[in-house]
């Protein structure tokens, strides 16, 4: 008998939006029955991802027919040890941000609740489907819910980076569709198992076409991640969105890079003939010119938000680096970096939030305002995520990066990637310590502090959540990355996956 496990991650936040827009949820007196109902629901998701990474660590790879159409035909959910840590890494995050939003950045729209839970849908969905049209669904459902979240509150600055945001979105949705087109023209499929039989049969001049719509999807994820030179949207964006919503949004640019992990492996990976690797000599100089212009907008940001939006820059370069490397052990480097950088750079999110609003006017900018009233408390925040996101010892930051430096086999690579990782992080370290001089040292003789807002018992406890898990990977580190190693291997055993979908084929 089919498990139904793969799809209870879609199911929970889909059933759970819908019902959270109906009559008991609604109106402007209901926003603890919202906050009850999303903290339960995002319990449950909790508790469904792990269940799921638990079975498929014992079990194996998950393989789920809707209506019990078979491979290649329907919609097929795919969960192996990657996808289930990628659902598990999206609840995780998503308890921490639902967490601060009960402080009353809900209020702000009375479907923030609703939204967040679209959100994780599209992102689930994407982690979890192996047929490329169905990402494609996935994404827009994800990407509309993010255009509302993104001007959630209001303000013509948030207005006006959405406009960019949608039309950038709207640019890269519509080169996605033309992608499929040409691939499922040349393979007549669009199952990525099924894509990775028939790509390395394909006569030459079908191979030029199948190339060209692989360009397109390369350029497609490289916008969702905010690869070069597609990244320029990102720190503004990012900048612009409310907190919790700005912390979600770290995850987004990881759909990105685990679509070029899961698409350029599997389908145009090493077993595709012709077009074997075929966005390697692409993936190298982007990857390595990521991490300098992350590493250039780290120093040059002007407010704690810019800064980390450039550090996801910086992150998404290295874990494009990890994915170069094509080795098993680049990769299990690369997923363990994953889940360091996106709950690291959403804490820091929060903090920035939470900082800010202490300081009037100035909020996180780089120049002199009055004291941050809870100092002490934010100063610790900020301390235990600058060290960790900047990769030094004893967090998560720093083991991320070490396993990542050990993944380099070569001489030549390693002069090239050990000199961007650790110069960016060296830049990282100098930026992040002029930000907490500025921020917590410098401030006028007045120490007036009457009219600051203060920090909620909910931001604490969703801030302090995201951050602890940076102690959590290092304290379980060899699990983690135990973990990581087989889930990097099923990815690259294209076999398995062959057989899970019972295709019948064999790797070329």
């Amino acid at each position: 008998m089919m498990s139904h496990l793969p799809m209870l991650p879609i199911l929970i936040p889909l059933l759970g939006g819908l019902m959270m827009l109906l009559p008991p949820y609604v109106g402007a007196d209901n926003y603890a029955r919202r906050r009850i109902a999303s903290l339960a629901l995002i319990l449950l998701q909790i508790g469904c991802a792990i269940w799921l990474l638990l079975t498929v660590s014992r079990d194996g790879a998950m393989l789920y027919a809707l209506g019990d159409w078979q491979p290649p035909f329907g919609i097929i959910l795919y969960a192996d040890g990657l996808a289930a840590m990628l659902v598990l890494l999206t609840s995780v995050l998503g308890l921490g941000i639902t967490l601060y939003s009960c402080s009353g950045t809900d209020r702000e729209g009375k479907y923030f609740h609703p939204l967040i839970q679209f959100q994780l849908l599209g992102i689930y969905g994407a982690f979890l489907t192996n047929d490329l049209f169905n990402l494609f669904v996935f994404f827009e459902v994800l990407l509309i819910a993010s255009y509302t979240l993104l001007i959630h509150g209001g303000g013509k600055h948030r207005t006006a980076a959405n406009v960019h945001y949608v039309i950038l979105n709207l640019i890269g949705s519509s080169l996605f569709l033309i992608a499929l087109g040409t691939l499922y023209g040349t393979t007549g499929t669009l199952n990525m198992a099924d894509m990775s039989l028939r790509i390395a049969a394909l006569s030459e001049s079908q191979a030029v076409i199948a190339q060209t719509g692989g360009a397109l999807l390369l350029i497609v994820f490289g916008l969702k991640s905010a690869m070069l030179p597609l990244h320029f949207w990102l720190p503004r964006t990012y900048e612009a969105a409310t907190a919790p919503v700005a912390a979600l949004f770290a995850i987004m640019t990881k759909v990105g890079v685990y679509c070029i992990y899961r698409v350029f492996t599997v389908v145009f990976g090493s077993e595709a003939g012709q077009l074997a690797d075929m966005a390697l000599p692409w993936i190298w100089p982007l990857a390595i010119l990521s991490i300098a212009a992350g590493t250039l907008g780290v120093l040059a940001s002007p407010n704690l938000r810019t800064l980390t939006g450039n550090l996801v820059i910086v992150s998404v370069g290295t874990l494009l680096v990890a994915f170069a490397l094509r080795t098993p052990e680049a990769t299990a480097a690369g997923l363990y970096y994953l889940i360091h950088s996106t709950l690291i750079s959403a804490a820091l999110f929060l903090i920035a939030d939470m900082v800010g609003l202490q300081r009037g006017k100035a909020f996180d900018r780089f120049v002199l305002a009055r004291r941050v009233q809870h100092q002490s408390l934010l100063g610790i925040m900020f301390f235990v995520a600058a060290l960790s996101i900047a990769g030094l010892p004893p967090f998560s930051g720093f083991l991320g990066k070490l396993v990542i430096l050990q993944s380099v086999t070569e001489a030549g690579d390693k002069v090239l990637i050990w000199s961007a990782i650790l110069i960016s992080s060296l830049a990282g370290i100098v930026a992040l310590s002029r930000a907490g001089t500025t921020l917590f040292w410098r401030h006028p003789v007045s120490k007036d502090t009457s009219d600051t807002e203060t920090i909620s018992s909910w931001k604490v406890t969703g801030t302090t959540l995201l951050l602890s898990t940076s102690i959590l990977l290092v304290i379980f580190g060899g699990h983690v990355l135990e973990y990581t190693n087989q889930a990097a291997i099923q990815l690259h055993d294209v076999q398995l996956l062959l057989d899970v979908m019972n295709l019948g084929g064999t790797a070329p």
